[in-house]
């Protein structure tokens, strides 16, 4: 309590004292409500409050003393309903009513012990007054947080929490600019009942794609304080630590699923955050898929997460994890069949890979490892220079492995010639052919580029799709590894007998793939048919799955 809070209700103690003493009738019960003291009379007490009535009946030898250590509302929510026994007057309000509820159903102030007493007195203002306005019944829902467990048990919280969920849903219905008022209101609940909120409101209707606002902004005020945008993270108690934790983790479990509900660069704090805090692989694994959803519309700044090491040999950015990101896009774009999918982010992950190159702890394999994950390597030469002049140290065969990642026949003339005159570039360009000095649309008539474009683009589907199968085979390669690792770890003595099954099996699918890879591998070289001699379209081996 405030120290003019406190000062304020000792004030108004001190007047119902003084009116109590007022009375002719000298008093003979003194309840001791924690640390304060109430001098009161049995009477009036007794003819209302049943729990006082029952403590004075089983009292053995007439004990004038009354201790309640754990009054809900404390001494302040003793004091209003002594004043009803009495008939004050006060006044019932949003910022009292739940202590009040709590306060009567403790005391068991109800109908049995005597007519229009304060239970049914509140329970007609709640239900004519509180109830019926979203906002009122916000209020109430925030007090009511501190007076759990019996605001549970009295049904107060489930009432309010019913209540704005309808007032929310009816309100979004007439009008949705209105949406800022009422999710600022519910940004101040306890995670958990801001979550019985959310669920109370899809269950009545609300869409939960339109949830995602709300989300961002409880997320935006309940983890401030959180450096997510530093190098390192910083120690917090533990307690606080948890707290946050428990947020993050509940947050993430109510975001819609579907896309673009949410913006990418929120994903991306969400992400951020839960690295921070360590929350569980499962939170963050849905984090990283959410984001492979939405890559398209990532930025760079989106994927600079920074590792939150206290380990100076680690990198200063999460590669693995952006790289668990890049796979989960590629992985939904395979299912989705897509044929454009190596182009669109092809730009993003060259320009982020260009970002973390200057970084001395990221070694050869780490380097190599993602660059090869990104589906068309057309601009890796700005990536690949910052790395090599950044580890002068890798060995030549390394050094070849890193340019061999950069198509140089893809690279525009004024590249080209910034990497010939490029001491790490010479070796590596002049095993390779310079970028080819006229284009079809130069050298061909008008019928001949048009079915120079026909058969391109039908060539480029191809190429996609051929892409597409051989992801799926990387994919389900690594898969079975895992499961043989696990299998080796857990001394499994299944392994003789699958391997065995395998063998037994006749292998006309793989055999079947490996022939329809060499067929359109064939149609890549060779796409018009040309013969060994012709150099009527020498560029068509441009279109290779490289």
């Amino acid at each position: 309590m405030s120290g003019k809070k406190k000062e304020l209700f000792s004030s108004a103690m001190k007047r119902t004292g003084e009116w109590i003493s007022s009375q002719e009738i000298p008093s003979d019960v003194t309840v001791h409500v924690g640390e304060i003291s109430f001098t009161l009379h049995k009477f009036p007490l007794v003819s209302k409050c049943g729990f006082i009535k029952k403590l004075a009946s089983e009292s053995s030898n007439d004990s004038n003393i009354i201790r309640i250590p754990d009054f809900p509302g404390g001494a302040e929510g003793f004091e209003l309903a002594i004043k009803f026994c009495y008939d004050i007057s006060f006044e019932i309000n949003t910022e009292n009513i739940a202590m009040l509820l709590c306060a009567a159903e403790y005391l068991e102030m109800t109908e049995e012990h005597s007519v229009e007493n304060l239970v049914e007195t509140i329970e007609v203002y709640l239900n004519e007054v509180i109830l019926r306005s979203l906002s009122k019944s916000v209020k109430v829902m925030r007090k009511s947080q501190d007076l759990l467990p019996i605001s549970e048990r009295v049904r107060l919280v489930d009432r309010c929490i019913d209540s704005i969920a309808y007032g929310i849903c009816q309100v979004s219905q007439s009008n949705e600019d209105i949406v800022d008022w009422w999710a600022e209101d519910l940004a101040v609940l306890r995670i958990d009942m801001f979550r019985r909120v959310f669920v109370a409101m899809v269950a009545r209707g609300f869409k939960r794609y339109s949830l995602g606002p709300v989300l961002k902004l409880y997320a935006e005020k309940a983890l401030r304080g959180l450096d997510i945008f530093g190098k390192e993270a910083k120690k917090m108690e533990a307690e606080q630590e948890h707290e946050k934790r428990l947020i993050l983790e509940t947050i993430v479990s109510l975001l819609p699923r579907e896309r673009n509900s949410v913006s990418v660069s929120f994903l991306s704090i969400l992400l951020r955050a839960a690295i921070y805090l360590k929350t569980t692989v499962a939170c963050r694994l849905d984090l990283e898929k959410r984001m492979g959803l939405q890559l398209r519309q990532a930025v760079i700044d989106d994927l600079l997460i920074p590792s939150y090491s206290f380990d100076g040999d680690d990198t200063m950015f999460d590669l693995d994890t952006v790289q668990r990101i890049l796979m989960n896009y590629l992985e939904f774009e395979v299912e989705e069949n897509s044929a454009d999918f190596a182009s669109d982010i092809g730009e993003l992950m060259e320009s982020y890979l260009a970002e973390i190159a200057s970084d001395r702890n990221i070694n050869f394999a780490k380097f190599i490892g993602f660059a090869e994950c990104i589906p068309k390597q057309s601009r890796m030469y700005r990536a690949i220079d910052i790395f090599l002049k950044t580890h002068p140290n890798i060995s030549e065969v390394e050094k070849k492995k890193v340019c061999s990642l950069m198509d140089c026949k893809k690279l525009s003339r004024d590249v080209y010639a910034h990497a010939a005159q490029n001491d790490r570039f010479q070796e590596n360009l002049s095993n390779s052919d310079s970028p080819a000095p006229a284009t079809a649309e130069e050298t061909l008539s008008p019928p001949e580029l048009s079915s120079y474009k026909n058969e391109l683009s039908k060539l480029n589907r191809e190429n996609q799709y051929l892409k597409l199968e051989l992801l799926k085979v990387k994919m389900k390669f690594k898969e079975l590894e895992k499961e043989k690792a696990f299998e080796v770890m857990s001394g499994s003595d299944c392994s003789s007998s699958v391997s065995t099954a395998s063998v037994a099996k006749p292998r006309l699918p793989r055999k079947s793939f490996i022939n329809s890879v060499s067929q359109k591998l064939g149609k890549l070289i060779n796409p018009f048919g040309l013969k060994q001699g012709q150099t009527k379209q020498p560029k068509s081996r441009r279109h290779s799955i490289s």
